[in-house]
């Protein structure tokens, strides 16, 4: 199990008694943990040579989600920092400082809404950091809702026919293979989903995102950029068909279907 899955577990777990009673629309720890990574990949600040992610987390709760909290929110403030801090070593983030998530309440948030903001802060006493980071910037805050699920789901089925869900496909060098979860990073690292072996690729150089029905191309602040048929990007959408170039290397993103 990785490290991350592991850290999921132990959120869940620890919450396991108090939440398995609780009405399945309140907001739920492990709904937190992943939409804080979210954020901390949504507000990647590159600078010459690191990507750097906020350190300050703040989360929003409505008054009736916070009282679940009770007596636990210490422990859960825990594993969320270290959950942050694993996904920032594991995605090779930069941070100012350890990750901090700070927990209050918001009045006009309704029970199973949740809202995150982010920021970059500055160490006291800490070398300067660049001077094309936002410090301090106040970020816009996010508002979630919480996923409604039933007591006892029934076991999943495929889709079937024309609605079926839709496959796609990376080509690298005539070899195929197929995108499996949600996100998926490429570069030369060995720690990769997909491998590229190109000396001119940085070690993770991007990422394809599912995002709904489709599949984002996003930079992951390479040294010798990302391009989609032929554009550089930083973030765009894929179409069955595109080109993706990493250094010198193409790779063709198709559908199965």
């Amino acid at each position: 199990m990785s490290v991350l899955r592991s850290l999921e577990a132990r959120i869940e777990g620890l919450f396991e008694g108090i939440f398995g009673r609780a009405f399945r629309t309140h907001v739920q720890p492990i709904e937190l943990a992943r939409k804080l990574v979210k954020e901390m990949d949504d507000h990647r600040s590159v600078s010459v040579s690191r990507v750097y992610v906020p350190n300050e987390y703040t989360v929003y709760l409505s008054p009736a989600d916070r009282k679940q909290f009770e007596g636990y929110e210490g422990s859960l403030v825990g594993e969320l920092q270290e959950y942050l801090a694993e996904h920032a070593r594991r995605e090779e983030y930069a941070l100012l400082t350890p990750p901090r998530v700070l927990v209050t309440v918001d009045d006009d948030l309704a029970v199973g809404e949740f809202g995150i903001a982010t920021r970059l802060v500055a160490a006291e006493d800490a070398p300067k950091p660049p001077e094309n980071l936002p410090i301090d910037a106040p970020a816009q805050t996010m508002i979630y809702k919480a996923l409604t699920q039933p007591a006892a789901p029934p076991p999943a089925l495929e889709p079937e026919g024309p609605e079926a869900r839709r496959s796609y496909t990376l080509t690298i060098g005539g070899k195929r293979q197929q995108l499996a979860g949600e996100q998926v990073v490429l570069g030369r690292s060995r720690d990769c989903d997909v491998r590229v072996s190109d000396e001119n690729v940085s070690r993770k150089h991007a990422e394809i995102r599912e995002q709904g029905d489709r599949w984002i191309l996003i930079d992951l602040g390479s040294t010798n950029g990302t391009l989609l048929n032929g554009r550089k990007i930083d973030r765009e959408q894929l179409s069955d068909g595109d080109t993706i170039t990493l250094g010198s290397t193409e790779i063709a993103f198709g559908s199965e279907s």
